[in-house]
């Protein structure tokens, strides 16, 4: 089995639709995505995913299935001074969370300062439980942190979303916090990120990571990537900072 994250081009967030160059970069998007076998299509309900999601919609002849927990992840967190009820949980600046242990426990990681009590692991258990429902149904079971095979298979599996939920799906395709890939990743605007299962001993599989954030149709047509979603190179150098 394949799976692709696909991050949604490049956002017009005050109508949650596409800005001129985001259309361009969805359209490239969509050349690439219809060369690969036809599979099973998921969407987030935002219009920038779906608006992303057509074009290869349109140009394969399939429909997608929308997922609500496709959503952006976007709960809160809580800092010394305030909790952020419409803050982005994966948003924080590194001198807040990178000398705290616990914010790289896979396990432990929404017990941290910045997410105790910020109700973020019932949104995140939310997210990965839907995609193991997700697995499951095309033939892979979640049995502790392998993946029990049913239905061996070589299916395509794409998912149209948001930068902050790709971190949490692959939090858990890869046994990792999601707080290291949130602040240490960054997966640009259309970017493709790919798993495969491998199934070394018969009926255990793990998924591995080829791809991640790849933008080689923008490359190939010579399409300089977007900025969004990340912060500045170089202090004051005149990009954004927070």
């Amino acid at each position: 089995m394949n799976i692709y994250i696909v991050r949604h081009a490049e956002p017009d967030y005050e109508h949650d639709t596409l800005t001129e160059n985001g259309w361009r970069e969805a359209e490239l998007l969509s050349r690439r995505l219809e060369r690969i076998p036809m599979g099973t299509y998921y969407v987030s309900p935002l219009g920038r995913a779906r608006d992303t999601a057509s074009l290869t919609l349109q140009k394969v002849g399939a429909e997608a299935t929308v997922c609500p927990w496709l959503r952006e992840f976007d709960k809160g967190y809580a800092t010394p001074e305030a909790f952020h009820p419409r803050g982005m949980g994966w948003d924080l600046l590194p001198e807040s969370w990178a000398e705290e242990p616990m914010y790289y426990d896979p396990a432990n990681w929404f017990q941290a300062p910045a997410y105790r009590d910020s109700g973020i692991r019932e949104v995140y258990e939310n997210v990965t439980r839907n995609l193991d429902g997700v697995l499951e149904a095309h033939g892979y079971r979640r049995e502790g942190h392998l993946y029990r095979v049913e239905r061996p298979n070589t299916e395509n599996l794409f998912f149209f979303c948001h930068f902050g939920v790709e971190c949490v799906l692959l939090s858990r395709l890869l046994d990792c916090s999601p707080v290291v890939l949130w602040h240490h990743t960054v997966a640009l605007t259309s970017s493709v990120t790919k798993l495969t299962t491998e199934e070394r001993r018969k009926g255990k599989a793990v998924f591995r990571m080829s791809r991640f954030g790849d933008l080689s149709h923008l490359e190939e047509a010579g399409e300089e990537p977007s900025f969004a979603a990340r912060f500045c190179e170089v202090c004051h150098d005149g990009t954004r900072e927070d």
